[in-house]
């Protein structure tokens, strides 16, 4: 049988007929106006009786040839996405020139991470985090930071891909048999190739291997990209060197931070895995974006298919779910930069004049992301970006005017010690009394809030107004 299935009868029945008939996915498998080029001949799912046919009939574009401009990608593979494919993707994106590092460059970047852990000493309760350190190219960065993004990335590719699928009706699942595993399969390479062209490009932006938030190398492993941080320090009006030590003290205590507070990488990434799960599939939308960004795709030409794959082809409307996870994953990277920015402040207050100016430059680009970062953000979802940054580090550095280094620290003994979004509103406000313990009993609460809102108590006037709803 060589036919489309869109020429076939429409009873139903016929073993060639097309299972996704009646979905939202029935034109992008038929053939038709900005569907799938060619559809599938021979049937469907029967026209793949032993692999991909050869040729399409009715004189369509031979789906051999589409097929074999992305041969690379329907390369067998495990879990939602094609990792192979996304680093050799990726490697390929990253921005030239990338030179590999000197030795005096490799000497420079250790000697500013070992002075940058000296000062640090008495900033911060937490010991040095620091085992081994490195000078990495951009394609190095890739490459050693591939493992922690196959965790933060997976949950996403995966709920992604298989809610496709999930959102088909069971009918259509069940004729299309085989088929489904295909379409996975090749939406997982898809995604991957487009995961790899941001990894790619993030590289080309990255100043260490922890400048996202999250340590992204081997625990302890500190790394800092020199071909990176010259280009950021252009325009400073600051040197070269003390840009590379700025940016040392921050690899530092970010390694400080996430050796001693074993629970937080571990935080980070449960807030990017309820992300994942709060993916929300819709069907009728995301056939309507197929249909645009495949209409006018040549399968002809490699560099039409290659604009489908760098088009965003998985970009969907956040849910509900997914937005308040984005939020918990924002607040807990603003506190770790604020974290930062304040001991890191503390550090150079004294012996560092052109701190304060690499400071606010560290800000705004943390804040705001690069263009990367927003593609990054794009294709996949996640936008590693802590937009509170500076309502944080006012609240660190509040709480340790208050009640010290210690005090500030000890915040980290536990996750449910954290500052949330609602105390990033009021960062001067967090823990307020300086002599209150770390935590409160019910009964000791209510006996202070009791005191407070007691007439002609301590500070108050005789009409009880620090209590009153007016203020």
């Amino acid at each position: 049988m060589t036919n489309n299935p869109s020429d076939g009868p429409d009873d139903g029945q016929d073993p060639g007929q097309n299972p996704f008939k009646g979905t939202p996915f029935e034109a992008f498998f038929s053939g038709g106006a900005g569907g799938f080029p060619g559809g599938f001949p021979g049937g469907f799912p029967g026209g793949f009786p032993g692999g991909l046919p050869g040729g399409a009939g009715g004189g369509m574009p031979d789906l051999s040839q589409l097929f074999g401009q992305i041969q690379a990608m329907m390369q067998p593979y495990d879990g939602p996405l094609n990792w192979d494919l996304a680093l050799d993707t990726a490697r390929k994106a990253v921005p030239q020139p990338d030179p590999t590092p000197t030795q005096r460059q490799k000497d420079a970047v250790a000697d500013a991470l070992r002075l940058a852990d000296h000062w640090l000493d008495d900033t911060t309760s937490f010991p040095s985090g620091v085992t081994s350190t490195t000078a990495w190219s951009r394609a190095e960065w890739v490459v050693g930071t591939a493992e922690v993004w196959k965790v933060l990335v997976a949950p996403v590719a995966e709920q992604s891909t298989s809610g496709i699928t999930d959102a088909l009706p069971p009918e259509a699942k069940a004729q299309a048999g085989p088929i489904l595993g295909i379409l996975g399969k090749a939406m997982g390479a898809m995604l991957a190739s487009q995961v790899g062209s941001a990894l790619g490009a993030l590289a080309g932006e990255v100043l260490s291997v922890s400048d996202v938030g999250v340590p992204l190398a081997q625990p302890g492993r500190a790394a800092l990209l020199p071909t990176n941080v010259t280009a950021f320090a252009e325009g400073l009006d600051v040197t070269e060197d003390d840009v590379l030590l700025y940016l040392a003290l921050r690899e530092a205590a970010h390694q400080r931070l996430f050796a001693h507070v074993p629970w937080l990488r571990e935080h980070v990434i449960a807030a990017v895995t309820d992300f994942a799960k709060g993916v929300e599939i819709n069907a009728e939308a995301i056939q309507a974006r197929i249909e645009e960004q495949m209409r006018g795709v040549d399968p002809t030409n490699p560099e039409s298919m290659q604009q489908l794959l760098e088009g965003g082809l998985f970009e969907m409307p956040k849910s509900p779910r997914q937005e308040a996870a984005l939020q918990r994953l924002e607040t807990a990277l603003a506190l770790v930069e604020g974290w930062v920015d304040e001991v890191v402040g503390q550090a150079t207050a004294e012996r560092m004049p052109a701190a304060a100016k690499m400071q606010e430059a560290v800000r705004r680009r943390r804040a705001a992301g690069g263009p990367a970062e927003q593609t990054f953000a794009s294709l996949v979802g996640l936008e590693m970006r802590p937009r509170r940054l500076r309502d944080a580090s006012t609240l660190w550095g509040s709480l340790r005017t208050r009640q010290g280094i210690e005090g500030r620290d000890g915040v980290w003994m536990h996750p449910d010690l954290l500052p949330t979004a609602a105390d990033l509103d009021d960062p001067l406000g967090f823990r307020e009394d300086a002599g209150a313990p770390a935590e409160l009993t019910d009964e000791a609460f209510d006996a202070e809030l009791r005191k407070l809102l007691e007439p002609g108590s301590d500070g108050s006037g005789s009409d009880g107004s620090r209590g009153s709803d007016e203020e």
